[in-house]
């Protein structure tokens, strides 16, 4: 019977777990935590947005994205329905974004751990590697709790991005120690940053819009929904969205700026307008005041302000352009303890790009987040973890030929 250790017990390594040990493997999980699927119990605010089905064209970022194409296509969503409908799931899905029915992320890692302890998998935890040796026969993993050899390894360690206790990158350091390179790690989605001193007086609003981020002058990609106002810039899922490529271009030292639409419901023109005609019912209301019985009154003062002194008559253009309009020098974005996932990680050019399976080193596998693999929000980073953790497991004990 093969041997297998899986090190790491978030979503990538269980979904390794339970597809080696299903193909009769002798699994070994190692969790350097006191449990289990901690930070998968944290996505989706708790509520685990497990995939999507629908599956957007910039969903995932990675240097080489046909690895990522290939992974998916030999997991695919469906397989991943398929995979947790077997063990007893019942989803619901809003507009291809697909939840467990009871919107309890612990549902889904219950079931997995369940699964994974009916088909003999050992899970360990309080687990520390020390460091990994090749043998000549498979590999030693020496521990805090002692030396363990195992005929095969899935590296499934995660990444920095969490603030939950164990997300520490350590595993970019196991990975490094054996030869492979490690791309620039940074967060992907995460709050952003930025340049101006009125953003104490908007912290704590939700206001629908659109964002578009403009990078060394050129619009680049845009995203609306519900951006969240913060004391130190923006947040919420559209900001979300972009921030992988915003901070890719401020780590790059490129001119990065925010652009944000606060009423995408019409155009600059026609917003100007329903100024004009609000003013003219309501001659004797300021222009804060007449923004009142639109905006959150918090926001009300800031577009006036920034719109700059004028005549009445040309106050309607400057605010209208002001909220169509708003400029928002990205300057960084929050530390990893903010973020949902990072960019970069283990160079898939020494990853075999059909079984995860290094280059330099045999027997040795990757899933999950610790590869340069990052995805969109909406269920996409959890696919990659469910997709590559089985495409690991599915190579590593069928014996497949390496692809080079």
């Amino acid at each position: 019977m093969k041997t297998i250790a899986v090190i790491g017990g978030g979503a990538a390594g269980l979904m390794a777990a339970v597809t080696a040990a299903k193909a009769g493997a002798k699994v070994m999980v190692l969790e350097h935590q006191p449990s289990c699927g901690k930070k998968l119990l944290a996505t989706g605010n708790g509520r685990c947005n497990l995939t999507n089905t629908q599956m957007r064209p910039d969903a995932y970022r990675s240097q080489i994205p046909q690895t990522v194409k290939k992974v998916l296509h030999r997991f695919s969503v469906e397989d991943t329905l398929c995979f947790f409908s077997d063990m007893g799931l019942y989803i619901r899905e809003q507009n291809g974004w697909v939840y467990p029915y009871s919107r309890q992320a612990k549902t889904v890692l219950y079931l997995l751990l369940s699964e994974a302890e009916r088909l003999g998998a050992e899970i360990k935890t309080q687990v520390e590697i020390v460091d990994i040796c090749p043998e000549r026969a498979g590999w030693k993993l020496n521990t805090n709790r002692g030396t363990f050899h195992t005929d095969a390894v899935i590296l499934a360690a995660g990444s920095k991005a969490s603030n939950l206790p164990g997300a520490d990158g350590s595993g970019y350091d196991l990975a490094e120690s054996l030869g492979h390179k490690i791309l620039p790690v940074l967060p992907a989605l995460v709050p952003l940053v930025g340049e101006g001193k009125y953003f104490s007086q908007w912290g704590g609003l939700r206001m629908d819009g659109a964002a578009s981020l403009r990078v060394n002058g050129k619009y680049v990609f845009r995203e609306a929904g519900e951006i969240q106002l913060t004391d130190y810039g923006v947040s919420g899922i559209p900001v979300f969205q972009l921030s992988r490529y915003a901070v890719e271009s401020v780590h790059q030292k490129k001119d990065t700026e925010l652009y944000v639409d606060f009423f995408p419901d019409m155009d600059t023109k026609c917003l100007e307008h329903l100024l004009r005609a609000q003013k003219k019912k309501l001659p004797f209301h300021t222009w804060t005041e007449i923004l009142r019985g639109i905006f959150p009154e918090k926001f009300c003062s800031l577009p006036v302000n920034l719109a700059g002194r004028g005549r009445d008559s040309e106050m309607p253009r400057r605010i209208a352009r002001q909220i169509k309009h708003w400029r928002i020098p990205i300057r960084g974005w929050k530390d990893y303890t903010y973020a949902q996932v990072c960019m970069g990680g283990v160079d898939l050019r020494q990853v075999d790009p059909y079984t995860l399976e290094s280059r330099l080193h045999k027997s040795f596998y990757f899933a999950g987040e610790i590869l340069d693999v990052d995805g969109a929000c909406g269920g996409y980073n959890l696919q990659w973890a469910w997709s590559s953790g089985a495409a690991a497991a599915m190579a590593c004990t069928s014996h497949e030929e390496r692809k080079l």
